[in-house]
């Protein structure tokens, strides 16, 4: 048993001591052979430790029923009614999702507050002999430590700012560095949004604010933060998702490389790149109905004719040069951030921007010395 954790006595002939823990950093929670979560399927979707497993001893039906009754009727029949739905789905997990695990599996197991869900679950898979585990506090505690790290603490980052109007490619190219082995963090990948107004994704809504957090701290975990990480020069916002004070005070002061490509190919680029909003005139609708200056109803009908004429290409460029290019400019003109190199692509096919993420991976690599 780890140094940080507590046992807890198991009753019964054979039953394994249940181990307590705090502990929720990626070096702690990596000892477990795996991280159930009891919480119901809804609580799980919001938010949970990544990598964890939702085994709920509850649903979000039967949490509902307890909570009505134990209000409306009695304390006593909802922890009685409660009892069997949690005795029945512990039941079926350990006969479908636990089934294939051996005597050593050692587990750690959470719910909201570390309360009698949590507690259920780990008194009968430590009397069926694994080494189990709870987690101190539950999710809180994990949640605790996730605002900690983005909202209060001072961690040094050395990121390299991936800068460049939109339509540049630089999702892309954030790709082939990672594939070249440099350090990168994708924003947009995290939160499930391309970054800009036409950037939801079909299909895909944005995990909510604190499962953001919780993705965007497990993939800073896997990197070395003594060395350069290059993210997109993204807004503070992306999409719905506020990026968390830590990680924007880094971006804020960090040395940024421009890509400059001309209108015309960023216009064919944001075709392709935007094919699911091309090809779905309800949410192209959407889109201009959200620009921050609606555009005139003359405007808007040359942007329906582009549309209807399938002159996508020439509908772009129109966006680039009326709304996206000038906010960017407008921001730039306020960026004192020091720029280590500017990129001018002719095109955006493989090659050109094979050619870009090398330049780029060289750059980087002088970076690494303070």
């Amino acid at each position: 048993m780890a140094q940080d954790e507590t046992p807890v006595a198991s009753g019964g002939q054979g039953a394994a001591a249940i181990g307590v823990t705090s502990q929720v950093d990626a070096a702690s929670l990596a000892r477990f052979d795996a991280i159930i979560d009891v919480r119901s399927p809804g609580e799980f979707a919001e938010d949970h430790i990544p990598g964890a497993v939702n085994l709920p001893v509850l649903t979000d039906a039967e949490r509902a029923e307890v909570g009505t009754i134990y209000v409306q009727q009695s304390r006593f029949l909802a922890r009685r009614i409660g009892a069997a739905h949690v005795a029945r789905n512990i039941a079926r997990h350990l006969e479908t999702a636990l089934a294939d695990r051996t005597g050593d599996f050692a587990p750690l197991v959470h719910c909201w507050r570390g309360g009698q869900r949590s507690t259920a679950m780990a008194t009968i898979l430590s009397q069926v002999g694994w080494r189990t585990t709870l987690l101190a506090g539950g999710y809180r505690t994990y949640r605790r430590a996730v605002q900690e790290r983005l909202y209060d603490a001072q961690t040094p980052l050395r990121l390299v700012l991936l800068d460049g109007h939109t339509g540049s490619a630089k999702t892309e190219i954030l790709g082939r560095l990672a594939a070249r082995g440099v350090q990168t963090l994708d924003l947009e990948g995290l939160a499930g949004h391309r970054g800009s107004l036409f950037g939801a994704i079909a299909g895909q809504p944005q995990p909510s604010q604190k499962m953001f957090e919780s993705r965007l701290l497990a993939a800073l975990d896997a990197l070395d933060l003594a060395r350069p990480i290059v993210v997109e020069a993204e807004s503070s916002k992306i999409g719905d998702r506020m990026t968390p004070p830590m990680l924007w005070r880094a971006m804020m002061g960090a040395p940024r490389i421009e890509i400059a490509v001309p209108v015309p190919e960023r216009a064919r680029y944001l075709v392709t790149a935007y094919r699911d909003i091309v090809e779905d005139r309800a949410r192209l609708e959407e889109a201009f109905a959200r620009l921050p200056v609606h555009p005139s109803t003359k405007r808007l009908a040359g942007w329906r004719a582009m549309a209807d004429a399938g002159a996508f290409a020439d509908l772009a460029q129109a966006l680039i040069e009326l709304h996206y290019d000038p906010a960017y400019e407008r921001s730039a003109r306020k960026d004192t951030r020091p720029r280590l190199d500017l990129i001018e692509l002719a095109a955006l096919d493989d090659a050109a921007q094979s050619a870009a993420a090398d330049r780029i991976a060289a750059l980087v690599e002088t970076e690494r010395t303070p």
